[in-house]
């Protein structure tokens, strides 16, 4: 039941492709609690995704934008800024992309030049958002920027591949970031690391299914969907968390805590 936590509040969505995109989810429920919002993906992702019927859906207006291109990104926010009328008051970074995982090369056969472009496009460009609408001042005061990111950052998952480094860069931008942002126009900047999700990103990963039945029996309340971690955007983008910033935040139904679960377990003690 929306209870209008976004009333008045406008926003810029990045990363939605199709329906199962956490984005997607994103974008809905923030209109759903009276947010007004533009989307944006990469030029490619707006050829080849669904996005349009998304903005068609949400009177949302869609805007291409490189997200590594910093010419794109003012490009971006000015007419965001335009279609809104205004400054905005959240961003949503959900965007990542690994040529070495899409061409299925192991972590330790890497082409360099290709985790470079994953660094860029996963990590750097939240960076480049964060610091074109500092200059911009593109934000109002006690706006809220988020990425999305996962445990990888902070544990060892071999088939992750370089987008835990990817990870752990961005977590690290958020940070650095968070505190000159704060310190100057009271904006937070925070992360959220999302239990495995059934996207078209995520899917792509070797061995995904094992591991999201693995990380659902590990975790106390099972893992997060994209609908839940939708309304945990919502409630970071609304002024009910204005003083949370610089975190990295678990939503992951308690994976992050756990050493062993009794439903891991079972197998192993059944064959015994």
């Amino acid at each position: 039941m929306p209870n209008q936590l976004l009333a008045g509040k406008k926003g810029i969505i990045f990363g939605a492709l199709d329906d199962q995109s956490i984005a997607w989810k994103v974008a809905e429920r923030c209109v759903e609690e009276g947010a007004q919002i533009t989307l944006s993906n990469a030029p490619v992702a707006l050829r080849f995704g669904k996005i349009q019927a998304l903005g068609e859906k949400l009177n949302a207006p869609v805007i291409a934008a490189d997200a590594t291109s910093v010419e794109d990104i003012e490009n971006l926010l000015s007419q965001s800024m335009e279609a809104l009328g205004g400054k905005v008051d959240f961003i949503l970074h959900s965007i990542g992309m690994s040529l070495n995982v899409r061409k299925k090369r192991e972590y330790t056969d890497l082409k360099y030049e290709w985790m470079l472009k994953s660094l860029d496009i996963s990590a750097i460009s939240f960076h480049k958002i964060l610091q074109t609408a500092m200059k911009m001042d593109a934000v109002n005061d006690w706006g809220s920027m988020l990425a999305l990111t996962y445990i990888a950052a902070q544990r060892t998952f071999p088939d992750y591949n370089e987008m835990a480094e990817a990870k752990s860069l961005l977590e690290s931008i958020a940070r650095s970031f968070g505190y000159h942002y704060g310190a100057q126009k009271n904006v937070r900047v925070n992360t959220i690391s999302q239990s495995p999700t059934f996207t078209t990103a995520g899917s792509g990963v070797k061995g995904f299914k094992e591991f999201f039945d693995y990380a659902d029996k590990m975790s106390p309340l099972g893992n997060a969907s994209a609908e839940a971690c939708a309304d945990y955007c919502v409630m970071m983008f609304s002024d009910l968390t204005k003083y949370v910033t610089m975190q990295n935040l678990f939503h992951d139904g308690g994976f992050s805590n756990m050493g062993m679960s009794r439903e891991v377990l079972a197998p192993t003690e059944e064959s015994e």
